[in-house]
């Protein structure tokens, strides 16, 4: 079904095909950072001070975040419209979540790194949330808005100057 939606996406609109054209996955880049504080509390261990009871709280904040993801996946899937951002989009999609934010996978993938960072008590972890939301807008982002600007035009425009882009 997915490759039919590309076919007459492409039909209709040659230009269209590759969609916002985004070419590292957001997730991934999300996963690195993590990654990378792990290996910076492993070389320079910074806790943050909270006692081991607060561990609950960081993996709510991850099951909250992985949620946001999985409910947004779900959106894109009943609206017949690709999630991954180098797929065109057939639709806008300004409904549940993205009522309050228009990223809110992204915001989601931030609450995932900071989970992660309370449950196992690193600032290291906590703060990859940081340059996770300045590099994926950057990477990721600035293409979409873009693109969905050049494809929905003032619809999206509005939808822009009535929902916050993180929260």
């Amino acid at each position: 079904m997915a490759d039919e939606i590309e076919q007459s996406i492409a039909s209709n609109n040659p230009q269209d095909i590759k969609g916002a054209a985004v070419k590292f996955t957001p997730p991934l880049l999300f996963v690195i950072l993590i990654l990378v504080g792990v290996g910076l509390n492993y070389l320079w261990p910074i806790g943050m001070g909270v006692p081991e009871s607060f561990q609950p709280i960081g993996i709510a904040i991850t099951l909250f975040g992985v949620t946001v993801v999985i409910l947004v996946n779900a959106v894109f899937k009943r609206a017949g419209t690709a999630i991954e951002p180098w797929k065109p989009t057939t639709q806008l999609i300004t409904t549940g979540l993205y009522r309050w934010s228009r990223n809110p996978i992204y915001t989601g993938f931030c609450l995932f790194n900071i989970g992660i960072g309370v449950a196992v008590n690193s600032l290291w972890i906590v703060l990859t949330a940081i340059p996770g939301a300045i590099l994926v807008y950057h990477i990721a982002i600035k293409k979409e808005e873009s693109y969905l600007e050049e494809k929905f035009g003032e619809e999206y425009l509005e939808y822009k100057r009535r929902v916050r882009r993180w929260l």
